[in-house]
């Protein structure tokens, strides 16, 4: 992604998280070369090169962004629909008993106009707003039978559940119908934003497109640099840690069950991870598609969710939910598996798999692959998440 990315503003940041440094003395090169080749808008008015690559980038993220939303809308709706299936159907049959209640009570009152009994208003009976008022209204408690009156309490009693059920699956369908309508906004929202980054494409000629690809491979390049850097430090970091865990050892050598809890963790942690990845590795080469949850194409939380999951880990299904289905770590500290969250309204995930790489479904037009945690600057990393 394009290193224009204005940086986060100043603020709270979750514990662990590390703190990007500003645009590396490279990044700034690419700028300056994209600038010198557009300098300027064109005569006729035309957007510079550098103008219509960042409003691509902008669009593709605000679509990324609206594509979380979606994901979210979609999952609610969802949910809502078994919610208001489920109460419609006790309602039918709630419904269906309080049917077969008031025939009950039909009966008794036929059978006691059979008898010779003074025949109760049948209609003031039905219509009561309670067995007492019925009592009242007719002064026959002293004739009724006692599965008579147990048959009348129960047939208020049905009927009081029967209209509190259907209020709330009333109350259950107009919120089903506002998340229907927030999925139909995010998913509008997500196809004008796509649809505007393919016009401006469209417009670019040859000889622009060529010099876009250009820039886009310098940025590539440092990116690849970035992640040497990490790498090469996570690698330090993990010698220097093997040595200090052998010096302990040595100097503990009588206590043998000192780190026992920490490996075994580690190591059932590497064990889920290794599968993960594996699933992620298989995805590879399969096209972004907004909304995806696979098996044939994913975005990006639909490929972590997805990857997890064959690890034998629930993960929810969007990014927002994501970063706190876990625990939170520095980016020195990342290993195989953990989780890379971006931007500041953490609308992009991948899944870490060492050396400063990742695998991630980048955005629309692109396909699943493996790629640099660095690949739209250093500044756009929001967090890292252990998810097991």
């Amino acid at each position: 992604m394009a290193s224009h990315r204005k940086s986060r503003p100043s603020g709270t940041r979750i514990a662990g998280i590390r703190t990007p440094a500003l645009a590396t003395a490279a990044l700034t090169s690419v700028a300056l070369l994209s600038q010198s080749a557009n300098a300027a808008p064109a005569a006729d008015g035309k957007p510079s090169l550098e103008e219509v690559e960042k409003k691509v980038d902008d669009l593709y993220r605000q679509a990324e962004s609206a594509t979380e939303k979606y994901n979210a809308a979609k999952e609610k709706t969802t949910k809502q629909r078994k919610r208001v299936d489920t109460l419609l159907d006790d309602v039918a049959k709630r419904t269906q008993k309080l049917n077969e209640e008031r025939e009950q009570l039909g009966s008794f009152a036929a059978a006691q106009y059979r008898t010779g009994a003074a025949a109760p208003d049948t209609a003031t009976f039905l219509l009561a707003d309670s067995p007492q008022d019925y009592f009242d209204q007719t002064q026959l408690m002293g004739r009724l039978t006692s599965r008579q009156k147990t048959a009348v309490d129960d047939y208020f009693t049905e009927q009081s559940a029967t209209m509190k059920k259907r209020q709330e699956a009333s109350k259950s369908l107009e919120t089903l119908t506002e998340t229907q309508s927030d999925l139909q906004t995010a998913k509008s929202t997500v196809q004008k934003k796509l649809s505007d980054a393919r016009d401006l494409l469209s417009k670019l000629t040859a000889e622009e497109k060529a010099r876009l690809a250009a820039i886009q491979k310098e940025k590539e390049e440092e990116a690849a640099r970035k992640a040497a850097e990490l790498a090469k430090q996570q690698a330090a970091a993990a010698e220097k840690a093997k040595e200090e865990a052998a010096a302990q050892d040595s100097g503990s050598s009588s206590d043998t069950g000192s780190g026992t809890g920490t490996g075994t963790s580690d190591s059932s942690y590497s064990t889920k991870a290794e599968k993960a990845l594996a699933f992620a590795r298989a995805q590879i080469g399969k096209p972004y598609v907004w909304g995806a949850t696979g098996p044939g194409s994913y975005d990006c939380s639909g490929l972590t969710q997805a990857a997890w999951k064959a690890a034998g880990v629930s993960l929810p299904r969007t990014t927002w939910d994501q970063v706190n289905a876990g625990t939170t770590v520095s980016l020195a500290d990342a290993q195989p598996g953990d989780l890379i969250f971006f931007y500041d309204d953490i609308s992009h995930v991948g899944i870490y798999i060492g050396n400063g790489m990742m695998i991630h479904a980048p955005k629309p037009g692109a396909y699943v692959r493996e790629e640099s945690i660095y690949y739209g600057g250093e500044s756009i990393i929001h967090s890292v998440v252990r998810p097991a």
